[in-house]
């Protein structure tokens, strides 16, 4: 039944609600209402799926628990352990590692894909843009493994392209100073398709005379690219570089396929030392504040990306 219908029967029915009634049927109300359940499930799966994990796990931190006992309250001790814990701090180095690679090289050939892709004329542009798009539609666990084959060295597809080259064998996942590196570039390739066809929108948002105006001008590719192309892609840029930061700062799935955290610690990111503190050692007190201190990180991290990207929008206009 229709909100409006519904109103009228109520009034109808309920003569003594008639101002209630009347105001239910005003247009701007009947909007607003409508506006409200259209977002009532979202916000309440958020505030299930996000809000109250996020309280839950800052609730259990303040605890020592293994999951078999009752919870102890030890107010902030966990956090001053985690203070002085060596690995959690060399973890975080290591996922900011991960992080000033990752993020680059899905921002950079993301939007370079897109504007490549967005030159070519006709149907053959969609079907470039679906084989892009495709290692987006892989499962995490099924490109884990098939790039554990491709970095295999003795057999791996990868070593067998450098032998041609008359290049050496390399371990790849075996070795400490190539395997987050490895990490990095398969996430990097899962992803790459998604960011890409958001650029493609963004970039058929921008007027085709801007273009032409700067060619009659004598603008080269370059010059249009960075004055037209890159100020008009501000936006989409930020909301790219806040994801993929937030993402760099999640990643387990790969490493927890591809490698176990080793070689020795090498790829043993933050949530992958919170998985080992919460599921192999069960300090699962210690693991929600170490949770909830990396959930501060990357809200802190996102805040300063949005208000940089924001205070460069100001600069530009001004």
């Amino acid at each position: 039944m229709k909100l409006e219908s519904f109103t009228k029967k109520v009034s109808h029915e309920f003569p003594q609600n008639h101002i209630q009634s009347r105001f239910l049927t005003r247009p701007k109300v009947q909007e607003n209402l409508f506006a409200y359940l259209m977002l009532a499930p979202d916000l309440i799966g958020l505030a299930v799926f996000i809000f109250l994990p996020i309280v839950i796990a800052f609730y259990v931190s303040l605890h020592d628990w293994n999951a078999l006992e009752p919870m102890q309250f030890v107010g902030l001790k966990n956090y001053w352990t985690l203070s002085g814990d060596l690995d959690w701090w060399v973890s975080l180095r290591t996922t900011a590692l991960y992080s000033l690679m990752f993020v680059p090289l899905v921002y950079g050939i993301s939007l370079l894909l897109a504007v490549f892709i967005h030159s070519i004329p006709g149907k053959f542009q969609e079907f470039i843009r679906t084989v892009n798009f495709m290692p987006f539609s892989v499962s995490t666990v099924v490109a884990g493994i098939i790039w554990m084959f491709m970095f295999e060295e003795q057999r791996g597809m990868v070593n067998g392209a450098i032998k041609l080259l008359g290049l050496p064998a390399q371990t790849f996942l075996g070795d400490p100073d190539q395997a987050l590196i490895c990490i990095a570039l398969v996430s990097a390739w899962m992803v790459i398709g998604y960011y890409t066809v958001l650029f493609l929108a963004a970039l058929k948002d921008i007027p085709v005379s801007y273009y032409e105006a700067a060619r009659l001008d004598g603008a080269n590719v370059l010059t249009i690219f960075k004055n037209i192309t890159l100020p008009l892609l501000k936006e989409t840029s930020t909301f790219v570089l806040i994801v993929t930061t937030i993402a760099s700062f999640q990643v387990f799935d790969q490493i927890k396929i591809m490698t176990n955290g080793g070689p020795a610690d090498a790829t043993n990111v933050s949530v992958f030392y919170i998985y080992r503190q919460c599921f192999e050692y069960m300090k699962l007190g210690y693991a929600s504040a170490l949770a909830f201190v990396l959930f501060m990180i990357i809200f802190a991290l996102s805040l300063a990306q949005l208000k940089l990207m924001r205070s460069g929008n100001t600069d530009s206009k001004i």
